[in-house]
């Protein structure tokens, strides 16, 4: 009878275990390094005092398991093909005293060296109207060496002022988007990966109009060129009040055509294409002010849309997902069409039907990422930078 009774309860915990989880039990115990934390959401659909509920959602963050960070947060079994069997995430760079790991990463191929740009004008910048921020690059071919060594800083032209988003390789070149500062108008720039880093400015105007902060960066398939605008750097007090509206770009370096895709966006960010360039994702981080604070009843969403086959144009605007952590910033996609965005908790990646399915959880705030290549992923995280060792590979950013 105890057998029986033993059995039966066996059974019963089974069925429920099954029911409860997201992910099958065989693929959890591969964990080697102890940095993965499956979330039940049935288990946190119903929080019970009131104090726990995230008054501060750009400093207090949902991880209801309390696991130590840095870990990869599951929520879907779907996130288990992105990390793989045997995941790690690491700090291979670190400087407390300085935002040098903002934004702009571009991996390139040759060299195996990721560039980006430290944060302008904002907090640990050490930048403002008075002084550039800094483009950077960090060796990956031995990680052991570049945490030692640190980024290299390239002394980019005069030309290139308060760089904030970046792209490529574009034949060969690493396609940035810049602020500009003070007097020094915002620019789209080509620059040469190899020393002496010398740069080509393809655009500083829209038809004599100086547009506010060029923000990010993506090509289409087709060559064409998109980038955001934004007024940051009017609220981080290093440019003049805005002169445009907050907008989506596209630029054709073959015809020096510029025109307008998207507006009525309160502040578009990151961009990302689809695989099939037939979809484009822009983040709207409305909610972020820069030096002027933030309004949480203002958007902190991902915003897709259909591209025009002939025009390009952003056309059917329709919410993709909405971040709880902060607002997404830079965005990418996976080899499996997964959506990649940096948020103020770390990385968190949607499905492509705008499921959230996990998190790079870092604990702390990333503007931007990029994949160096198939397996790593390297994560911005102002102060500091991570890589993750997965499974999955990113869209391949490359052009010409």
């Amino acid at each position: 009878m105890l057998n029986l009774l033993i059995a039966v309860v066996v059974t019963i915990l089974s069925l429920f275990y099954a029911y409860h989880s997201t992910v099958p039990q065989d693929r959890i115990i591969r964990d080697a390094y102890g940095q993965i934390s499956v979330i039940n959401q049935l288990d946190f659909n119903v929080i019970g005092a009131v104090n726990s509920f995230r008054d501060d959602p750009h400093h207090r963050y949902f991880n209801p398991t309390n696991h130590t960070t840095p870990f990869f947060q599951v929520f879907e079994d779907e996130f288990l093909d992105v990390i793989g069997s045997n995941p790690s995430l690491n700090v291979i760079s670190f400087d407390p005293t300085f935002a040098f790991a903002h934004e702009a990463p571009v991996w390139v191929p040759d060299t195996d060296e990721i560039f980006f740009c430290s944060n302008a004008g904002g907090d640990l910048g050490r930048s403002d109207i008075g002084h550039n921020n800094q483009v950077a690059k960090l060796s990956m071919k031995e990680v052991a060496q570049a945490m030692a060594e640190g980024p290299v800083d390239v002394n980019v032209p005069q030309s290139v002022q308060m760089t904030n988003g970046g792209t490529g390789l574009y034949k060969g070149q690493i396609l940035l988007t810049n602020e500009g500062r003070g007097d020094q108008p915002a620019n789209l720039v080509l620059m040469n990966p190899y020393s002496p880093y010398n740069v080509s400015i393809l655009l500083n105007h829209f038809y004599g109009r100086q547009f506010n902060s060029l923000n990010d960066v993506k090509v289409h398939s087709s060559g064409t060129i998109f980038f955001t605008d934004v007024p940051y750097g009017y609220y981080q007090h290093f440019k003049p009040k805005p002169q445009l509206p907050n907008q989506v770009y596209s630029f054709n370096p073959r015809t020096g055509a510029i025109r307008v895709v998207a507006d009525q966006l309160d502040k578009p960010n990151g961009l990302a294409f689809a695989r099939d360039y037939k979809t484009v994702y822009v983040a709207d981080t409305g909610s972020l002010i820069g030096k002027f604070g933030h309004d949480l009843t203002l958007p902190a969403t991902i915003q897709e849309f259909d591209v025009d086959p002939k025009t390009l144009a952003f056309k059917n605007r329709r919410v993709f997902a909405y971040a709880d952590s902060g607002a997404p910033d830079g965005l990418g996609v996976d080899e499996f069409g997964n959506v990649y965005g940096a948020c103020f908790d770390g990385v968190n990646v949607w499905n492509p039907s705008g499921t959230l399915i996990g998190k790079f959880f870092l604990g702390t705030k990333s503007a931007n990422f990029a994949f160096a290549g198939k397996g790593r992923l390297v994560i911005l995280a102002e102060t500091k930078i991570y890589l993750a060792q997965i499974k999955a590979g990113g869209m391949s950013l490359m052009y010409g």
